[in-house]
C-alpha cells in the first residue's frame, strides 16, 4: 500500500520539487539581503571608535564617552554604553553590565543564519529527490510504452529533465553556504570588537580619579 502511494507521488515527476527549490531560493536570497542590510545599518568603524573612546577615558570624561556611543544601534556601542552606565558601581558591575548587553544583542546579530545553514546543507538533497522521482517516472513511461515501442529519445529527455533538479539544488545551496560563511565571519569579527572595547572600558578603572573631574571613574587600592 505504501509502495503504491509512493509510486503515485513519483509518477507526478520532479517539477513540483523545482517549485519547492524556487521557494527555498527565494527565502535564501531574502535572508541574505536582510542580513546584509542589518549589518550595514549597524556598522561602526571599530578602530575609530576605540581611538575616540580611549581619548575620553584617558581624560576621565565618562559623560563624553557615553555620548559617543549612546545614539548608535551597533552592538559595540550598545555594550560599551551599558558598561559606562554601570561604571560608577565598580569594575564588577561594569563587566556584568557589558556581558548582559552582549548576551542580549548576540541573538540579533546571529539571527536567521541557521536558515542559511539549513538551506545550504539540505537543498542538494531536495534536488536529488527530484532527480530520483524524475528517473522513476521516466522508467515508468518506458515500461508503459514498451509494448508499443517506446521512443528512447523521449525517455532520455525525461531523465535529462530530472537531472535539472539536482543542478537546481546545487544552485540554491552554494550561494547559501557562501553567504553563511561570510556572515558568520562578520559576526565573529564584530564580537571580537565588542570584547576588545569592553576590556578597554574595564582598563579605564585602573586610572585614579583626577582632581577637578568628578565624572572620572573611582578606583580602590588594596
Amino acid at each position: 500500500m505504501l509502495t503504491q502511494l509512493f509510486l503515485k507521488v513519483a509518477f507526478v515527476g520532479s517539477e513540483w520539487v523545482l517549485w519547492v527549490l524556487l521557494l527555498i531560493n527565494f527565502i535564501s536570497v531574502a535572508t541574505i539581503v536582510e542580513r546584509i542590510l542589518y549589518l550595514r545599518r549597524t556598522k561602526v568603524d571599530g578602530d575609530d571608535l576605540s581611538a575616540q573612546l580611549d581619548q575620553f577615558l584617558r581624560a576621565g570624561d565618562i559623560r563624553g564617552a557615553w555620548t559617543l556611543v549612546a545614539e548608535s544601534d551597533a552592538i559595540q556601542c550598545i555594550v560599551v554604553a551599558a558598561g559606562l552606565s554601570a561604571l560608577a558601581r565598580g569594575a564588577q558591575a561594569c563587566a556584568e553590565a557589558m556581558l548582559s548587553a552582549k548576551a542580549q544583542m548576540k541573538p540579533a546579530l546571529e539571527a536567521r543564519l541557521n536558515i542559511l545553514a539549513t538551506i545550504g546543507s539540505n537543498a542538494p538533497y531536495v534536488g536529488l529527490l527530484g532527480t530520483v522521482l524524475g528517473i522513476i517516472k521516466a522508467a515508468h513511461d518506458l515500461t508503459a510504452d514498451s509494448a508499443g515501442g517506446a521512443n528512447p529519445n523521449a525517455v532520455m529527455g525525461g531523465v535529462f529533465e530530472a537531472l535539472i533538479a539536482t543542478a537546481f539544488g546545487l544552485f540554491v545551496a552554494i550561494p547559501a553556504v557562501v553567504a553563511f560563511n561570510v556572515l558568520q565571519r562578520k559576526v565573529r569579527m564584530t564580537l571580537s570588537q565588542v570584547d576588545a572595547l569592553a576590556h578597554q572600558v574595564l582598563a579605564s578603572l585602573r586610572y585614579d580619579k583626577k582632581p577637578g573631574n568628578p565624572a572620572a571613574p573611582q578606583t580602590s587600592h588594596t
